[in-house]
């Protein structure tokens, strides 16, 4: 690993929608993070700013900067004065949390008073962790409930397949021929034909939007 310098990366955030309700945003991040820096001691601040970027994800120049200067050594320290300037994800900023440990850097945020290089402020990281980790779970449960609760009701999930273009033709002449929908439907089935979706049963219903489809493909043609 890279000898760390003794510089702490202040990071700094405003959105567009901020700046237009007050342009003192960037100057109260500052002063706070400031002020800690001359309660801690550090003497080699450096500030990083992204004007105008949301928090929505870490797609921004200058956290990608400041990360840069992280890993390489370059810089020991990143600081926000609020967890939202950093990111409102809390997968996204466990994800870093978990990135500066790997590459040797500490964390502190310190409105939530999380702060790596001290025990208890690890344990406020870990506790960030463990409901990082609950909220994934929490979404994997329901999206895992939502698919089995289409598996039961019959909706076939994947990528939905294309109805052939002989299929089509038989069903519209079928239908042109003076078939009925049922009629159609019960002769596919019969005959062991999938349905568009793959599906192993046709219906009334199935048969007229086949029809309808190709009746607004043929419009199309005919403008």
């Amino acid at each position: 690993m890279a000898n760390r310098s003794a510089t702490v990366i202040a990071y700094l955030r405003v959105s567009t929608e901020e700046q237009s309700v007050s342009g003192l945003g960037l100057a109260d991040q500052r002063t706070v993070i400031a002020l800690e820096a001359t309660r801690r001691g550090w003497s080699d601040l450096e500030f990083v700013t992204d004007d105008g970027f949301s928090a929505k994800n870490l797609s921004r120049p200058g956290i990608a900067a400041a990360l840069e200067s992280l890993r390489s050594g370059d810089a020991s320290v990143l600081v926000v004065s609020k967890l939202d300037r950093l990111s409102r994800s809390i997968l996204d900023f466990v994800t870093l949390m978990d990135r500066a440990r790997r590459e040797g850097w500490e964390l502190v945020v310190l409105d939530l008073a999380i702060d790596t290089t001290t025990p208890s402020g690890s344990l406020m990281a870990n506790v960030m962790a463990a409901f990082a980790e609950y909220e994934r779970q929490l979404i994997g449960a329901r999206t895992s409930g939502a698919l089995q609760q289409l598996k039961a009701t019959g909706v076939r999930l994947g990528r939905p397949r294309v109805l052939s273009g002989a299929v089509t033709k038989r069903i519209v002449d079928s239908w042109e021929s003076g078939h009925g929908l049922s009629a159609i439907a019960r002769a596919l089935n019969d005959d062991g034909v999938p349905t568009a979706r793959g599906g192993v049963r046709w219906y009334p219903s199935t048969v007229q939007g086949v029809l309808r489809s190709a009746e607004l493909d043929a419009a199309a043609w005919a403008t």
